[in-house]
């Protein structure tokens, strides 16, 4: 996956390369995903009213993939740069004003430019695809928010968050975590939040050994996403507390008793549930006055204005449900020539050919 285009750009898109041929591809399915990521539904969301219609432009014919690249743009439709006018010349804290203007020499001020959450839409667009590609095979994946601030749920029910406005995976810690949203942007504050993101129907075998490993790659896709500052793999940081007689998961003929490891041994699925938690740091963009400096070095006081999520973590644990499955759908098909019986199914005469 490759994408483009910038935030008050005229369009953001992707091209995503390497799709089989004969899938089928549901535009509706595509825009679906995309509505749950989409921006301006409720009061827990930035205002910001973008429709996010998609539009494939190639690898696509009567209704099914070619083998060629997926190109897929999204018009931008709903952007102020006006209210970006007052930061043109200065760094916003917590943003990536300084370090592109340190690497680059240059920055779109408009709403962060190439920098901007806005760009995660195309992968969400991407990922879509690539969740067609999985459910032929079995694999499912969702996601849910289980906390904001401190506000932690215990229960992940998958079923409640895809009706949550929020997300919600625990309903009776719900109200209190939207509370908690709605009392940081009264506060013209923020306040960050985690998802958890599960595969289940994986096979054993995907992920490489040493180089490529399963749960290493997963990471650094989530820790590619905006705002995201940590990712846990199964127990995660909780297993540095534990004795080795705790976080071994002990294994029947029914399987694993215990989740601890999260889905992969050695970096290779298990076949067991993967289990993914993503944390968001809170949304930089705020509307109290803060410190900071302009482009000649000098201090100033930066107000911002515009539309802003004052919980990125909610719409961003669709953007991690998106990237867990490009990982997954990359794993499977790099797979599929590590033993040389599944070399010779597949080119076999077709009287010989498995099916």
């Amino acid at each position: 996956m490759t994408t483009f285009g910038e935030s008050h750009g005229k369009a953001i898109g992707c091209v995503l390369d390497g799709v089989p041929a004969g899938i089928r591809i549901d535009e509706d399915f595509i825009q679906s995903e995309l509505d749950r990521r989409r921006p301006g539904k409720n009061a827990y969301a930035t205002s910001r009213k973008e429709p996010d219609r998609i539009e494939i432009l190639s690898g696509v014919f009567e209704g099914e993939s070619t083998g060629t690249p997926i190109a897929m743009v999204i018009y931008n439709t709903n952007q102020k740069s006006k209210d970006y006018g007052n930061i043109k010349d200065i760094f916003r804290p917590g943003h990536a004003d300084f370090t592109y203007w340190e690497k680059y020499g240059i920055r779109d001020y408009r709403g962060g430019g190439r920098s901007s959450a806005r760009e995660t839409a195309a992968r969400v667009a991407a990922g879509a695809v690539a969740k067609l590609m999985l459910e032929r095979v079995g694999i499912r994946i969702e996601s849910g928010i289980f906390k904001i601030g401190d506000v932690e749920g215990k229960r992940f029910d998958f079923s409640h968050a895809r009706g949550s406005e929020i997300f919600a995976l625990d309903p009776d810690v719900e109200e209190r975590q939207k509370e908690v949203i709605l009392e940081a942007k009264a506060a013209h504050d923020s306040i960050g939040g985690a998802a958890l993101v599960r595969a289940t129907g994986v096979p054993v075998g995907l992920g490489e050994p040493i180089y490529y490993k399963l749960d290493a790659v997963l990471a650094e896709a989530m820790m590619g996403i905006n705002a995201v500052k940590g990712v846990e793999i199964g127990e995660g940081i909780r297993s540095a507390n534990l004795h080795g007689s705790e976080n071994n998961d002990e294994m029947t003929k029914e399987g694993f008793k215990t989740h601890h490891a999260g889905g992969t041994l050695g970096g290779i699925s298990s076949g067991d549930t993967i289990d993914i938690k993503v944390y968001f740091k809170p949304t930089p963009s705020i509307f109290k006055p803060m410190q900071t400096l302009d482009i000649g070095g000098e201090e100033v006081t930066c107000e911002l204005k515009g539309r802003h999520d004052p919980c990125v973590a909610i719409r961003g644990s669709v953007v991690a449900e998106a990237m867990a499955a490009l990982v997954l759908a990359d794993m499977l098909l790099l797979n599929m020539g590590r033993k040389m019986a599944d070399v010779e199914r597949c080119y076999a005469t077709t009287d010989e050919r498995k099916i």
